[in-house]
Formats: structure tokens, sequence, C-alpha cells
């Protein structure tokens, strides 16, 4: 456990010191990935679908945010449509419409999670969808992932009928008999609307659980939001006959547990056996608080210091006094100057004591005169 705490703290510092870098990184693989699953499903103008022109997308896309690799996604889907028909591309445009009104409303900030709907359903782990949304997203989150759902059945179905959605010339009755049969498929898509209907209820209980205060609530949200899902699904099946994989759907639940798992691991994870209840008051309100603490680990901050070996200086010469200080490489010339610099001011505070004394003692000196001297004078 250890371990694998050092690796996410690894993680989180080389994100928070490398971020300006990151994300542009991110953006890029995201919508690199996205450009890429549009042509392989409705990959109908063959100028979009060419390597060069999708890692230029994608480098333009790391760039601007989050939202653009959306907007741009649905100008590419609407280029391939309009390659295959007219019919479809007005479908398309008056759906994608729809959603947008809907998801800049309520839920603009979830881009992220709408891109990664269709993406999920490419890997055959669609069920990943409502478990991480509801333990890292707000109920609005809903509807970017219903929009993601809707996204992906309409291309599917397009790509499915491709050949009897093909433009025919000089055929009005025709194309009439195409939009009314591609709005009916598209409305009338009971495995559409019962996904959207699971993902909707899983979402709003696994969001709601996870918020209570009680212990392990992460880990009894993941697991009643994949049994929700479960059973809506299987109801919906038994009520529409959509014919979703049983199979499938158990296996997806539990790919969908695990990696919910290690989101936990990221996002929220505590230590229940530390758990700690406060109460406390002031003037107005008595407050009760549980302070869980989170599993983290400090990483050893290591420091290499080089010591770099010192030179011995030569002892000065003799007759000089001698000046030595450890852990100093003065050259040698500071030290003899310094020397020197001693001396004189030693030597000058030795003449300067001898005037001093020869002054005393003529001050003190009195002069006797002699009776011969006395009569000579």
């Amino acid at each position: 456990m250890a371990s694998l705490l050092i690796i996410r703290e690894k993680l989180r510092n080389f994100y928070s010191r490398f971020e300006n870098y990151v994300r542009p990184a991110l953006k890029f693989l995201l919508a690199f990935i996205t450009f890429t699953l549009i042509n392989r499903g409705v990959g109908y103008a063959r100028i979009l679908t060419k390597l060069p022109v999708v890692l230029i997308m994608a480098l333009l896309c790391s760039f601007f945010p989050t939202n653009f690799i959306l907007i741009l996604g649905v100008l590419v889907i609407l280029l391939h449509l309009y390659a295959l028909s007219l019919e479809t591309v007005l479908v398309a445009a008056v759906i994608f419409f729809l959603m947008f009104l809907v998801y800049f409303r309520f839920s603009p900030k979830d881009t992220v999670l709408l891109l990664f709907t269709p993406i999920c359903f490419a890997l055959k782990i669609p069920y990943v969808i409502p478990i991480c949304a509801g333990l890292i997203c707000t109920p609005a989150s809903v509807i970017a992932a219903g929009c993601g759902v809707v996204t992906w059945h309409m291309l599917r179905y397009i790509s499915l009928n491709s050949a009897a959605l093909t433009t025919q010339e000089d055929e009005a009755i025709f194309a009439l008999e195409k939009l009314k049969i591609l709005i009916d498929a598209l409305m009338g898509n009971r495995e559409m609307q019962v996904l959207v209907a699971a993902f909707a209820v899983a979402i709003l209980f696994v969001y709601i659980i996870r918020r209570l205060p009680v212990d392990h609530c992460w880990t009894i949200a993941m697991i009643t939001g994949t049994l929700i899902d479960i059973v809506v699904i299987l109801v919906g099946d038994l009520r529409f006959e959509t014919r979703i994989s049983i199979v499938g759907l158990i296996v997806g639940s539990i790919v969908a547990l695990l990696v919910a798992m290690v989101l936990k691991f990221f996002v929220f994870n505590v230590d229940y056996t530390r758990t700690e209840k406060v109460q406390f008051e002031d003037d107005e309100y008595y407050y009760y608080v549980k302070a869980v603490p989170k599993n983290t680990v400090s990483l050893a901050d290591r420091k290499v210091k080089k010591i770099k070996g010192r030179e011995k200086l030569p002892s000065p010469p003799a007759g000089h006094g001698r000046r030595e200080e450890e852990g100093t490489d003065a050259p040698e010339y500071r030290v003899r100057r310094s020397v020197s610099q001693g001396d004189d001011r030693i030597k000058n505070m030795v003449s300067t004591s001898k005037a001093a004394v020869q002054k005393s003692n003529k001050s003190r000196t009195r002069r006797i005169n002699l009776p011969e001297e006395e009569d000579k004078t």
C-alpha cells in the first residue's frame, strides 16, 4: 500500500510541476482519439481521414479550451455526413443543435464526460460512465452522459445504414422518405432510451450515496450504482426487447467497478480507522464535525551535496606571526599582508609607548643646582 501511495504522490507532484505541458498533451491525445473514432465510424470525406489532417486538428485543439474539441468534432461529423447525403446532415445538425442548447445551459463543464462516453462505447465498456460520473461530477452530468449516448447511437445507425442513406439524383420523394426513416429510427431507438434512463438513475444514486456521512460511502456508492444500472437495463430489455447482451452487461459492470476503484484511490483515499469526531460551539450554533484523515505519504527529499577538497596553505616565513584559519581557503598573499600589517601595528604601538615614557620622565625630572654652580652664576 505504501508503494502505491508513493507512486500516487509522485504522479501528483509531476503533474503539478509540469502542468503547463501535461494539460496540452492530454488535450492533444483526447482530440486525436476523438477524431480517429469519428473517421472510423463515418469517414465518408476522405480528406479528413488522412493522418496529417487529424494531427493538425488535434494539435490545434491542444491550444484551446476543451469545448473547442467538442465543436470541432461536431463540424467534422457534419462534413462526413455531407459527403454521404444532405438528409443526414440536416437531421444530425438539428439533433446537435438541440443537444447543445441543453448541454451549454446546464453542464458546460462536463465536456470530458461527453467526449469519453462515445469512446467508452467504442471500447465496449460504456458502463464505466455512470459510475465515474456519479463519483466525481454533479447531477447535471446526466445531461452530458445522455448527449454522449445519443451521439453514439446516431452515428452507429448512420454507419450501419449508409447504403440506404446515400444521395440519389433527381429523387425528391425518395429524399423525403429518407428523412422520415432517419428520424423515426432515431426517435424509436429503444436501446438508446433505456441506456439514457439507466445512466441517469445510476449517476443520481451514486452521487447521493457518496455524499452521505457514513464510512466507506464511495465503495457503497460504486456497488449500489452498478447494481441499479444492471437492474434498470434488464428491466428495460424485458419491457422493450432491446436485445442488450447480458454477458457484455455483466463484464462491463465488473470493469466499471475496477475503474471506479482506481479512480477512488487517486481522488478519495482515506483512512477510516483514524476518524475523529469533534464538537464545539460559538454564540449561535453547536458544531458536530467528523474528520476523516487522508492516506498520504511524505516523499523523502534527497539532496546530494558535493564537498570539494581544499588545498593546504604554505606556512608563512620565519620571523612573522602565523595565522591559522580552519576551513578558509584564502590565498597566501592575503595571509602575508595581514601579518605584515600586524607587525607594523605592533611597531607603532611600541614606539608610541617609548615616546610616552620619555615624555613622562622629562616631566618628572627636577634640576638641582650645586653650590659651585650657584657661585658661578
